[in-house]
């Protein structure tokens, strides 16, 4: 059932719920954070509208840089600006940023713990048509390895604002991961949102299996939780959103009640948000565990849910995983 203290929108079951693009919100919170935080900057690499910055460019031209096709160059120009006072935040894709400019990321704003803010969009095989070229599904695993780099994966359009809002009050590097296509909304205004705090947002009266998931499929997740429900398997879904530094007391709780989990992210599951559980949990509670994600290939075009089934992160995936979590439970 649905935690009601987790204050979720009630109709993400139904068929006409509400949806938005997650990286909407993103251009949100920088609306906002254009009018109440004056030491706010944004940069680009020629993507202004569909990285959503384009409301800030127009409404506070002189904060905004447009850099061009140069997301090296953004990166060390940001780093400068985060060590001298300002809170800046490069918006490119993900597969652009961090990942032609990762050693820049590495050297001139992570190893000088520079007060930037890393915006990495289209992350995910949802890009759909775009093809594998600008589908970033490594960027979590090459992130996270990285030292002072916290990393937040939202699961909806409000999540993000409140993530982006949230990224510009904290000291040193992040990344914020956003996905391209329209996702349920899941959340409300009133739903916590803490970054390293994780939230359960479903949890059945006997959990025999956690779901942890992040990003775009926490309402997959929901899903599959749901699914499960009526066959009488109880599980508890966590939205793991912050997955450096990762919420670890909530990660063993949640183990030790069920003994089984599942990880569920659209993403490599070699390094990502399931590996960092994985590397947790082996260390404090082995656990039976198994992992939903992109299994060592690389997407194709097509449309964003027909992608998500093709490639094993669909409702029915996860049911079977959590079926095999539980038998090697027992």
């Amino acid at each position: 059932m649905l935690k009601d203290t987790a204050k979720l929108n009630k109709k993400i079951f139904e068929a006409d719920s509400a949806q938005a693009p997650i990286r909407n919100g993103y251009g949100e919170a920088l609306m906002e954070l254009g009018k109440t935080a004056p030491e706010v900057v944004v940069l680009c690499a020629d993507l202004k509208e569909s990285t959503r910055v384009e409301g800030f460019a127009n409404t506070f031209p002189e904060r905004y840089f447009e850099v061009g096709v140069a997301e090296q160059n953004m990166a060390t120009i940001a780093a400068g600006l985060g060590v001298s006072g300002k809170v800046p935040f490069i918006s490119s894709y993900a597969t652009f940023s961090p990942g032609r400019n990762w050693e820049q990321i590495r050297t001139t704003i992570s190893y000088n713990d520079a007060n930037v803010k890393i915006a990495g969009h289209h992350a995910g095989i949802s890009v759909g048509p775009d093809g594998a070229t600008h589908q970033a599904v490594e960027d979590i695993a090459t992130m996270r390895v990285m030292a002072n780099m916290t990393v937040i994966v939202p699961c909806d359009a409000e999540e993000a604002r409140k993530a982006t809002l949230a990224a510009a009050k904290l000291w040193g590097p992040v990344y914020i991961r956003f996905a391209r296509e329209a996702t349920p909304l899941i959340t409300t205004r009133d739903t916590k949102f803490t970054p390293g705090k994780a939230e359960v947002f479903w949890e059945s009266k006997r959990p025999e299996v956690a779901l942890i998931a992040c990003g775009t499929l926490v309402h997959t997740a929901l899903l599959a939780a749901r699914a499960l429900d009526k066959e009488g398997v109880g599980t508890i879904v966590l939205n793991n959103h912050t997955v450096k530094p990762m919420d670890e007391k909530k990660i063993l709780e949640v183990a030790k009640k069920t003994g089984a989990v599942v990880t569920v992210e659209e993403h490599q599951v070699a390094g990502g948000m399931g590996s960092a559980v994985a590397e947790f949990l082996a260390k404090h509670l082995p656990t039976p565990q198994e992992f939903v994600g992109l299994q060592g290939v690389f997407g194709e075009s097509g449309k964003p849910a027909e992608l998500i089934e093709a490639y094993g992160m669909g409702v029915k995936d996860i049911v079977a995983a959590a079926h095999k979590a539980i038998k090697r439970k027992k």
